[in-house]
């Protein structure tokens, strides 16, 4: 698995994640799945992704999107 695809996962994770917790417990949790989606957009634009700087160092291997 590359960087980039191990982002999309990471991301679809915490998204369904969020899902889940909002409608057990709180839709406050619905605010995390605001979060994951404005990194994706920020991340789109910028290139800056602070998932990627760490799964690169977690000896995840680089892909297209994010060297």
């Amino acid at each position: 698995m590359n960087l980039d695809r191990a982002i999309l996962a990471f991301a679809g994770v915490m998204i369904l994640a969020s899902l889940a917790l909002a409608h057990v417990l709180s839709p406050w949790w619905l605010l995390l799945t605001a979060f994951v989606g404005l990194n994706l957009l920020q991340a789109s634009v910028t290139g800056f992704c602070p998932a990627a700087m760490v799964l690169r160092k977690l000896g995840v291997r680089s892909g297209c999107a994010f060297r």
